[in-house]
């Protein structure tokens, strides 16, 4: 007995001694059978653009939010009305932001414009960079499989532990004294 029954059905008609109704009797039926339809490339969300033809997203990184707005444009970067270089004058900080542009090759193309507050520079860094991602996607809604791959869409949920009482900080304990 085959092991081609796909129903119930099928499995009374090989009882019965009759060639089941939904499986194909031979390999040219496999091959001449009709393809399925194509898969269109149509994004299955849609974008989410302002008045003004902006693209808005919040990203957050342990204490820090951040508040981003994109739009076509020269790939000029303003935090929270100063350039990049001057507000992260480190430069990989300044990596770190233009992380998402890179992986959708998209670098030079957007302007961004963000306000961001709480924690320190690098955790807006990464607030800025979640902020980036979330409304890349949103204005293009084609990039979110590659920069989803890269990880960028998932908030970072790592934060500092918070201190306990009877410790001098969240784990470690006060200096012990023999005497």
């Amino acid at each position: 007995m085959s092991d081609n029954r796909q129903s119930l059905s099928d499995l009374g008609a090989i009882a019965a001694g009759e060639e089941p109704t939904g499986v194909p009797a031979s390999a040219d039926e496999y091959l001449n059978a009709p393809a399925a339809a194509p898969v269109s490339n149509t994004p299955l969300r849609e974008k989410i653009i302002d008045s003004l033809g902006r693209s808005y997203a919040t990203g957050r990184r342990k204490d820090a939010v951040a508040r981003v707005w994109i739009k076509p444009g020269t790939g000029k970067i303003t935090i929270n009305g100063r350039d990049q270089e001057v507000y992260f004058a480190r430069p990989t900080l300044r990596l770190v932001i233009n992380q998402p542009f890179g992986v959708a090759d998209r670098e030079g193309q957007y302007d961004v414009v963000c306000t961001v507050k709480g924690g320190g520079l690098s955790g807006q860094a990464g607030a800025v960079k979640h902020g980036i991602s979330q409304a890349l996607t949103r204005y293009e809604p084609v990039l979110r499989a590659p920069v989803k791959a890269a990880g960028f869409l998932t908030r970072d949920s790592r934060t500092v532990e918070r201190k306990k009482y009877g410790k001098a900080k969240a784990r470690r304990s006060f200096q012990f004294s023999k005497r």
